[in-house]
């Protein structure tokens, strides 16, 4: 008989600590992003959209954070998969809810386990990417 070990689901807590975390890492290189944190099972827990940041970076968050929830990868790893005669080159348009496959969604793990995504826009996809993966390492 095997043990399975539950595994806490993010928080609230968790993706506040997130949001915070990704507008200092963007705020430190002088960008204003939009902040998307969804939960295992792609509902929103946390948006924030900085003042000043360009209207599109909240749809554009959202969907990196989606995209990065449903394919259990970093958007950035998966930007060459959907150019021509790349495996998911038909995907970004199969699907009812788009996938965005710009640097800056990441998933979020505990114990191996996938629990959430984040997602960062408004920055180069360089740059949101960046300031997710600093965001991830505040998660305990």
């Amino acid at each position: 008989m095997s043990t399975t070990t539950a595994v806490a689901p993010l928080t609230i807590q968790d993706a506040e600590a997130l949001v915070t975390a990704a507008r200092q890492a963007a705020e430190a290189a002088g960008v204003t992003v939009s902040v998307t944190v969804l939960d295992a099972g792609g509902h929103l827990l946390a948006f924030r959209r900085d003042d000043r940041a360009v209207l599109i970076s909240g749809e554009t968050s959202t969907r990196k954070a989606y995209t990065a929830l449903q394919l259990n990868a970093p958007t950035a790893d998966l930007v060459d998969a959907v150019q021509p005669g790349g495996p998911f080159h038909t995907l970004p348009t199969a699907l009812d809810r788009p996938l965005l496959f710009i640097a800056g969604g990441v998933p979020v793990h505990r114990d191996g386990r996938l629990i959430g995504a984040l997602g960062i826009g408004g920055g180069a996809p360089e740059q949101d990417h960046a300031f997710a993966t600093a965001a991830l390492k505040t998660l305990v």
